[in-house]
């Protein structure tokens, strides 16, 4: 079979022959459709985040994924069913482990898990795969052509969940919400908090000219489009409000302070950008002071487990498909897979993991490898 592989740090994935696997007890074998690309399998391109699985050379990339169980293999799935498959997977050599026992991968620490297509397991991006039947979240037919995209809707339905637990010692009703970031996930977050989850005010901030594709999808959603280099985050309370909720989708690292600056009182910011190290100088007292004094909270989140990628799949049916159409860019068989990894001869963009970004100057949103048709 043939699957898409990399080398980390060899700037430049490429395809490659691969067995097809055999299914074990309790898993299917899955013949995969489409595999979505985002700021993640960069870094793992780059060598800048992700492992190798242990005694590999090569990495098979993809996390965002959609197959068809080829072969149930005894499990209670069904062949001809469309499933879209979690990330973790207990660590290399391990059964279980509590967190998994407790269906909480997406709170296990480092040294506990293994993700698919990111660090110390192969991922999704092969004409076939193998993996536990549990693991495999089964998604109707009429969505299965843009299941690739319920991972990343995943990591916003765990975010907020989490983002809402903070708040729910006291009765709180948010009506504004700001997302940093305008790539694929900050649209897809964005979709979610106009079309979804009903909120009366959503502002996206980003750095792309107002001609740029992502600009028309945010105004179309009724959103509010903020350009960086004109309003930074820390005057978006006086230039517009202050914020309800605040999602940070770039990793730029210095967001995650001025999130603080950008809440309102009793408001909340779920960090999910992942930055590199970068030491610079804040003032703690008053930002300590915003915190306390204005009931405000920070917290961060990862991953995501299946009740969230169920949620996921629900969330993706209550979107416009105008909305998914605008976000991907563009679906590529493995004959043209150089376009749907366009920036893979290029660093990252500034914004690190969780960015989902693209070079400024290009229209590109999100991509996909199709393997087969739906």
């Amino acid at each position: 079979m043939k699957a898409i592989a990399v080398a980390p740090g060899a700037g430049v994935p490429e395809v490659v022959e691969r067995s097809v696997p055999e299914p074990a007890p309790g898993e299917a074998l899955v013949r995969i459709c489409r595999v979505g690309v985002d700021g993640t399998d960069y870094e793992v391109i780059e060598g800048s985040h992700g492992g190798l699985p242990d005694g590999d050379n090569e990495l098979i990339l993809g996390h965002e994924a959609v197959g068809v169980v080829e072969d149930a293999n005894g499990t209670a799935l069904e062949a001809g069913q469309y499933v879209v498959p979690t990330v973790r997977r207990p660590p290399t050599g391990v059964e279980t482990n509590a967190y998994f026992e407790r269906g909480e991968p997406d709170m296990a620490p480092d040294g506990e898990y293994v993700e698919r297509g990111i660090v110390g397991a192969h991922g999704f991006m092969a004409e076939y795969v193998t993996s536990p039947a549990d693991d495999l979240v089964p998604i109707a037919d009429d969505l299965a052509q843009w299941g690739f995209l319920v991972e990343p809707i995943s990591i916003t339905e765990k975010a907020l969940e989490h983002a809402r637990a903070t708040r729910s010692a006291f009765d709180w009703h948010p009506e504004s919400a700001l997302v940093l970031g305008t790539g694929s996930l900050g649209l897809l977050t964005a979709a979610m908090f106009t079309e979804t989850l009903g909120y009366d005010r959503v502002y996206c901030l980003g750095r792309k000219d107002r001609s740029h594709p992502t600009v028309d999808i945010v105004e179309r959603l009724g959103a509010t489009y903020i350009d960086s280099r004109e309003t930074p985050v820390p005057e978006i309370p006086d230039a517009y409000e202050p914020m309800d909720v605040v999602y940070e989708a770039t990793g730029y690292a210095k967001h995650a302070f001025e999130s603080i600056e950008a809440l309102a009182p009793n408001g909340v910011a779920a960090l999910l950008g992942v930055p590199g190290d970068w030491a610079f100088e804040v003032d703690g007292g008053r930002l300590h002071r915003e915190l306390v004094l204005h009931n405000k909270s920070l917290v961060g989140s990862v991953n995501s487990n299946r009740g969230h990628f169920e949620a996921a799949i629900d969330t993706l049916a209550d979107l416009p498909e105008w909305v998914l159409e605008g976000i991907v860019s563009g679906i590529y068989d493995l004959e043209s897979v150089d376009r749907a990894f366009p920036e893979a001869t290029a660093r990252v963009p500034a914004g690190g993991r969780g960015s989902a970004g693209t070079v400024d100057d290009d229209t590109t949103i999100k991509t996909a490898v199709e393997f087969e048709g739906i």
